[in-house]
């Protein structure tokens, strides 16, 4: 097979429709494939459904630990976004390369891709894997049984690269995320006969209230980390839902709320806070009124930070391939802190910004693109010699 370049692997990339709710089968089919022209094999791991798959794949010897490349295969909606371009069909414009997932990040697994003839043409003293995964943009949920799988291997690999967008700007950390849900279970009644009801949203507007005040507590100066933007844990209600009519008082009500928290900071500890309140403050007035009423937590999803060490052999790597030393710090979350917990130190730098990500016409520039096919090409030179990557 011919070498392929980054841009035109993008192309095919984008055009897999690969929205989190949606199977990710072809692309991950197309991969295996691209990789077997190449003489490298794959290993495909599904979902209970077989709808979604992970895909791993080693270049190099496979007697020791090596560098894994890891990337997500899913996207997010496009519904209710005002593009000016088909969302599934790569547009270039002006240097720019438009498509849901340019940027968050099949950008990165495009170039990837084409450093694979590079890779395979070192003799490499270290493997380099190569892991793409399901599911990530809703919860995380697919790299985790590749994980399982990896901590059962003899030769677990030594560190993680992964290239969500950073503009190719060296990344150490970012915050966890807890995502709940708390379900109140009042009394409906007329409402002229309120009292003699249990207003679920009443009770709800409550306890989003006390998040607030744990929230303010969150942010107080000594609980900074001026690393990170925000440099405090956060807390957010991001959906509520309730009520039938305005002359009954409601019975149900439901909102999700979600904890960005710092690296260290067990964002359980805001659930637990707020589930302590729910049953000693709020419980016992609802069910002196009706006694089958109540509040329930559960989770949605998790995962946890990252905060690798600047002084690591994970962050001595990075700085050596992408040229710089300034390490930094973003937002949003990655795989990375599931890669961190299961023994894989991990950094994050990958073209693109996810200033895009998400958004309307989203993109990656194909300066963007070409540097960090040069990153990956450094990399390959680097594991020629176990010396040198140190």
């Amino acid at each position: 097979m011919s070498e392929v370049s980054s841009r035109d692997l993008l192309e095919r990339l984008i055009g897999f429709a690969t929205v989190s709710r949606d199977s990710n089968l072809e692309l991950i089919a197309f991969i295996r494939d691209y990789l077997a022209g190449l003489g490298v094999e794959s290993e495909l791991s599904y979902n209970l459904e077989r709808t979604k798959a992970n895909l791993f794949a080693t270049i190099g010897p496979r007697d020791r630990g090596g560098v894994v490349l890891s990337g997500h295969t899913d996207v997010v909606p496009v519904e209710g976004q005002a593009w000016t371009v088909e969302p599934f069909r790569l547009t270039e414009r002006e240097g720019r390369l438009y498509g849901r997932g340019t940027a968050d990040m099949k950008g990165f697994i495009a170039s990837v891709l084409a450093a694979v003839p590079a890779f395979l043409e070192q003799p490499l003293t270290l493997p380099v894997h190569l892991a793409f995964s399901y599911d990530e943009e809703v919860g995380c949920l697919g790299v985790r049984p590749m994980l399982a799988e990896l901590e059962k291997r003899p030769h677990k690999p030594r560190l993680c690269l992964i290239g969500e967008p950073t503009e190719l700007k060296p990344v150490l950390g970012h915050k966890g995320k807890l995502a709940m849900r708390c379900q109140i279970q009042g009394a409906a009644c007329h409402s002229a006969y309120a009292p003699y009801g249990v207003n679920a949203i009443e009770y709800a507007a409550r306890l989003i209230g006390k998040l607030g005040e744990i929230g303010a507590d969150l942010a107080r100066p000594e609980r900074h980390d001026e690393r990170f933007d925000p440099p405090f844990s956060t807390v957010q209600t991001g959906t509520i839902k309730g009520g039938r009519a305005l002359n009954i008082v409601p019975a149900e009500c439901e909102f999700d709320f979600e904890v960005r928290a710092l690296p260290g900071f067990d964002a359980q500890q805001v659930a637990d806070e707020l589930q302590v309140y729910a049953e000693a403050e709020l419980a016992p007035q609802m069910r002196r009124v009706q006694a089958n009423t109540g509040i329930s937590l559960r989770p949605l999803s998790a995962y946890p930070g990252l905060a690798t060490p600047p002084d690591s052999e994970a962050a001595r790597l990075l700085a050596l391939i992408c040229g710089s030393a300034e390490f930094g710090t973003v937002a949003f979350g990655t795989e990375g802190g599931l890669f961190d917990q299961a023994g894989i130190p991990t950094v994050v730098c990958g073209p693109g910004s996810m200033d895009q990500g998400h958004k309307p016409d989203e993109y990656v520039s194909l300066e963007q693109l070409a540097e960090c096919d040069l990153m990956l090409r450094r990399l390959a030179l680097y594991l020629r010699g176990e010396d040198r990557l140190l």
